[in-house]
């Protein structure tokens, strides 16, 4: 599962080697890692500042490893949850970050109930779906497919 959520979220985020600001401003670079202040020496690098390879690299392993640990930690039965269903929470997860993506109560109720359509439903029923609309068109596509 591991190797397929890199390649979906790597190619919904692109891989950027330089320090870039996002859509909101904050900097950030590789595969969407969001440079923290304190954490990442690269926050303090000029917009255009080149990133090696096995620099991107190591932030996208760990970003991956903490996004499957804390997508997980929102369900009871994940490990009983289809993969497909594992990949589209994880890639949320990624996108969103822990706490939007907690604040979709209704959507974690309808995973843990196995309702794949009211999941869907919950996913199209959010500000998340009007700001990524292309991303989250796939996902709900493929949530309803499940």
């Amino acid at each position: 599962m591991i190797e397929q959520l890199k390649a979906e979220i790597e190619a919904d985020e692109g891989r950027v080697t330089a320090v870039y600001a996002d859509h909101l401003g904050y900097k950030t670079a590789g595969v969407g890692h969001l440079l923290r202040d304190g954490i990442d020496p690269e926050h303090e690098w000029p917009i255009g500042a080149p990133v090696s390879q096995e620099r991107v690299n190591e932030w996208f392993d760990e970003d991956i490893k903490n996004v499957v640990n804390e997508t997980t930690w929102h369900f009871d039965d994940w490990d009983g949850l289809p993969e497909e269903v594992q990949l589209i929470c994880c890639n949320m997860m990624f996108n969103l970050g822990g706490p939007r993506f907690s604040g979709f109560k209704k959507f974690i109720a309808a995973v843990e109930r196995h309702d794949w359509a009211d999941a869907a439903l919950e996913m199209k029923d959010s500000r998340w779906h009007r700001q990524v609309q292309n991303r989250s068109s796939r996902l709900i596509e493929r949530m309803l497919a499940v």
